[in-house]
C-alpha cells in the first residue's frame, strides 16, 4: 500500500488550477501545476480573519509547501533504505543467528552442568593399592556470570583477589581464552583448605560467579617406597587447549585434568569413565533454582596390573645398589613372562615422585626435573634407545639358520678378526677363538663368526643388510611393539638408503659387519630386547608385552581380562630356535655368563657390551630366561656406560633371578590373577 502511494506520487501528471477553487491559497503551491502568471496572491489577515492581498516581498509568509519535491524524494529513498536494512538485519538475526542468540538467552535461564565421574584406581597384580583419589576443594569461576564489560569484569576480579587473598595473575591465566559465555566453572585455585572453602562459600552471594567444587586429585601411594612406579603409572595434568581440541566431541571440559604420561594417559578413557550432567534453571544471578533433568555419571574402571609390587621394589633396590657401587646413576630392567607377554617389572633409574604433578608442580620443581642431566622423567626401560651390542647376535644366528647359510655343524676359524683392505674388524679376544660353531659363537660371543654369517667373507655368502633388517623386524625391532604404555621408543635399523641420505656416504661391508654384531647405528630399547629374548624362551612365539591384566567395571564389578596377544606365532622354526636356546644355555654353563651357573635353577642368556663413544664407557647388557627347561621369566638388564656386560650386568641379573624365585617360593604376592 505504502509503495503504491509512493509510486503514484512520484509519477503524477501536472494539473490545472481552478482559480475559483476556494482552497487555492497560492498559485504554484505544488510543483507541476499550471497557473496563469498574473494570478494575484492572497493571504488571511491574522487579526480580522478576512482575505487580503499580499504585499510584494511577503510572498513567503503564507501557508503552503516549503520542501521541494526533489528533497522529498531523497528523504523517502533514505527512509526506504533504512527500512530495508532493518528488515535484512532482522532476518539475519532471526534466521542466520537465531540458534546462537537463542542459546545465549537460554543460558540466562537454563544451564547444563557437568557431573564429574570418579576416576578409576589402580592395583598391582596381587591387589595392592597403587593409586587412589583424595577429595579436595577447588575454587572456580563461571565466565558467563562475570560482568560483561571489560572494566567491570576487571573490577570484579580485583575484588575477589583482595577479599580472598588470591593470585590475580594465576586467575587471569586460568581464564585465558575461555569465551565470555562459557557456562561451566573454570578452576582458578586447587587444593583449598576447608577454612578457605567455607569463607568463599559464605560470601558467594556477593560474588555469584564463584563456585566451590568438591574435587579430587590423584595420590600415588608408593612414590616414596618404589619411585620407579612413577614411570609406569604416569601422572595427570590440566588439559591444554590442544588436548581439548583433539578430544572434541567427548565429554571433556576446559577445566579438566587428564592423563599426561604412563597408564594415566594410555588408559585415560577407562580410568575417566563418563561424565553425567544436569539441566538446571537459574535466576538472574546464576544461582540454581530447579533441576529440570539429570543424567547420572559412569565412574571410571579400575585397573589390575601385571606388575608385582614386591618384585618391582626388589628389582629397583638391586639396581640402585649396583649403580651406586659402580658410581653410575642410570640403568633399566625389564622382566617379562615369556608365555603371555605380561610385564612383571619395569624399572628405570633415576626416577621421580609423580605426586609432585598430582598436587600441581611448581615452576621451580619442574625446572629442576627437566634440567637434571640424569633425566629422571625419562623411562629408559621403555623409551631409551641404545646400540644392542652382542645381544643382537641371537637374531643374526636364528636368521642365518633359517636361511640355510649355516647349520649346527658349520665351523669358522677365528684368528682374532677379519681384514678387509686397510680395515680390520677384531674379535674381543686377542688371537681369536679358534674353530667356532654356532654354539661357541653365541656362548663366547665370537665376533668373527657373525662377520661371516652377517656380511660374508671371500667365498662365504652372508645374510646381507636386507636380510638382517628383515629378521630384525620379525623379532620386533625397528618399530614400537605396541605395549599399553605411552612414549615407547621405536629403536632404529640402519639401511644403505638412510646412510646415503643422512650421512652422504655409501654403505660399506664394514657397516654390515658392525650391524651383524649389534654395533654401528642399530638402536634398541630394553623392552625390545626382553621381547625378542622371550621368543627364544617360548620356542618361537612373539607376544605383545602389556602391563594391564584386568579391567574392573566400577558399577558391576565385572572383570574383563586382557588376553595375551600374539604378534608372531612362529618367528622362525622351532628347530632353529632350539639351537639358539641351547647356545644361550652354554653361555651360562661355560661362556660369558658363567657366574649364573651358581644359581639353584637353570638359566640361559646372552651378554652384550655396546660401544657407542670413543671417549666414554660402553653400555653393559644381559638378557636371559629361566628355568631353561620350562621358562617362566625373562630378565633384561642395561647399565648405561657400565662397561663389560659379563662383568657388570651379569651379577645384577644373578640377584634379580634369585629374588624372583625367592619371592615365588615364599608364596609372595606374585599370584595368578586368573
Amino acid at each position: 500500500m505504502f509503495f503504491d502511494l509512493l509510486a503514484k506520487f512520484l509519477n503524477r501528471k501536472p494539473r490545472s488550477v481552478d482559480l475559483n477553487d476556494p482552497f487555492v491559497v497560492q498559485a504554484g503551491m505544488l510543483k507541476g501545476t499550471t497557473v496563469p502568471k498574473d494570478i494575484e496572491k492572497y493571504t488571511l489577515d491574522k487579526d480580522t480573519g478576512t482575505e487580503v492581498k499580499m504585499e510584494q516581498g511577503e510572498e513567503k509568509k503564507y501557508l503552503g509547501v516549503t520542501v521541494s519535491n526533489k528533497k522529498m524524494t531523497v528523504f523517502l529513498v533514505v527512509i526506504i533504505s533504512l527500512l530495508v536494512g532493518l528488515g535484512v538485519r532482522a532476518a539475519y538475526l532471526q534466521i542466520g543467528r537465531g540458534a546462537y542468540y537463542y542459546g545465549l538467552a537460554e543460558n540466562n535461564r537454563m544451564r547444563v552442568e557437568a557431573i564429574p565421574s570418579t576416576r578409576g584406581i589402580i592395583y598391582d597384580r596381587a591387589g595392592n593399592l597403587l593409586v587412589t583419589n583424595v577429595s579436595t576443594f577447588s575454587l572456580a569461576m563461571v565466565p558467563i556470570d562475570l560482568p560483561y564489560g571489560e572494566e567491570e569484569r576487571e573490577e570484579a576480579l580485583n575484588r575477589v583477589v583482595e577479599k580472598f587473598v588470591l593470585n590475580g595473575d594465576e586467575i587471569k591465566t586460568s581464564l585465558g581464552n575461555v569465551p565470555w559465555n562459557y557456562n561451566q566453572g573454570i578452576i582458578v585455585k586447587d587444593n583449598l583448605t576447608y577454612e578457605e572453602a567455607l569463607k568463599i562459600y559464605l560470601y558467594s552471594g556477593d560474588f555469584p560467579f564463584l563456585k566451590i567444587f568438591t574435587d579430587s586429585r590423584r595420590e600415588y601411594l608408593l612414590a616414596d617406597f618404589a619411585p620407579s612406579l612413577s614411570h609406569v603409572l604416569g601422572y595427570m595434568g590440566k588439559i591444554s587447549d590442544s588436548d581439548h581440541e583433539s578430544l572434541e566431541g567427548m565429554d571433556y571440559l576446559k577445566n579438566d585434568r587428564i592423563g599426561k604420561t604412563g597408564l594415566e594417559l594410555s588408559h585415560e578413557r577407562d580410568l575417566r569413565g563418563r561424565y553425567g550432567n544436569k539441566k538446571i534453571e537459574v535466576d538472574a544471578l546464576g544461582f540454581e533454582k530447579n533441576i529440570i533433568s539429570r543424567e547420572e555419571q559412569v565412574d571410571g574402571s579400575n585397573l589390575y596390573l601385571t606388575i608385582d609390587l614386591d618384585l618391582q621394589k626388589s628389582v629397583e633396590d638391586i639396581l640402585r645398589s649396583h649403580l651406586h657401587a659402580l658410581g653410575k646413576k642410570k640403568g633399566a630392567v625389564a622382566i617379562l613372562d615369556p608365555t603371555n607377554g605380561e610385564v612383571l617389572s619395569l624399572v628405570s633409574l633415576p626416577a621421580y615422585d609423580n605426586n609432585l604433578f598430582a598436587q600441581g608442580i611448581s615452576f621451580e620443581d619442574y625446572g629442576m626435573l627437566i634440567n637434571n642431566p640424569d633425566q629422571p622423567l625419562y623411562n629408559r626401560a621403555l623409551s631409551g634407545e641404545y646400540p644392542s651390542g652382542s645381544t643382537f647376535k641371537l637374531i643374526v644366528a636364528a636368521a642365518a639358520l633359517e636361511q640355510n647359510i649355516i647349520n649346527p655343524y658349520t665351523t669358522i676359524i677365528s684368528t682374532g678378526g677379519l681384514a678387509i683392505g686397510q680395515w680390520f674388524f677384531p674379535d674381543w679376544k686377542a688371537g681369536g677363538h679358534g674353530a667356532t660353531d654356532i654354539y661357541k659363537a653365541i656362548s663366547e660371543s665370537v665376533n668373527t663368526f657373525f662377520y661371516y654369517i652377517g656380511g660374508g667373507y671371500e667365498d662365504f655368502e652372508g645374510l646381507g643388510v636386507d636380510k638382517l633388517t628383515e629378521y630384525a623386524r620379525k623379532f620386533g625391532l625397528g618399530d614400537r611393539l605396541g605395549i599399553d604404555l605411552t612414549a615407547e621408543g621405536t629403536g632404529f635399523l640402519p639401511s644403505p638408503e638412510w646412510k646415503k641420505e643422512t650421512k652422504k656416504e655409501r654403505w660399506y661391508i664394514g657397516d654390515t659387519y658392525h650391524y651383524a654384531i649389534g654395533q654401528g647405528d642399530i638402536l634398541v630399547t630394553p623392552l625390545q630386547v626382553a621381547a625378542y629374548t622371550s621368543v627364544f624362551a617360548s620356542h618361537g612365539v612373539l607376544y605383545l608385552p602389556h602391563v594391564v591384566h584386568q579391567v574392573e567395571d566400577a558399577l558391576t564389578k565385572n572383570l574383563s581380562t586382557v588376553e595375551a596377544a600374539v604378534v608372531n606365532e612362529q618367528v622362525v622354526s622351532r628347530k632353529n630356535i632350539d639351537i639358539v636356546r641351547t647356545a644361550m644355555r652354554l653361555a651360562v654353563t661355560q661362556g660369558s655368563a658363567r657366574r649364573l651357573s651358581s644359581l639353584p635353577f637353570s638359566v640361559a642368556g646372552k651378554t652384550g657390551t655396546a660401544e657407542w663413544s670413543s671417549t666414554r664407557e660402553p653400555h653393559a647388557w644381559f638378557t636371559g630366561f629361566a628355568p631353561y627347561e620350562n621358562p617362566e621369566v625373562v630378565v633384561t638388564v642395561l647399565i648405561e656406560e657400565g662397561g663389560e656386560g659379563s662383568e657388570v650386568a651379569v651379577p645384577l641379573a644373578q640377584e634379580i633371578f634369585q629374588k624372583y624365585f625367592d619371592l615365588k617360593n615364599n608364596q609372595s604376592t606374585i599370584i595368578n590373577l586368573d
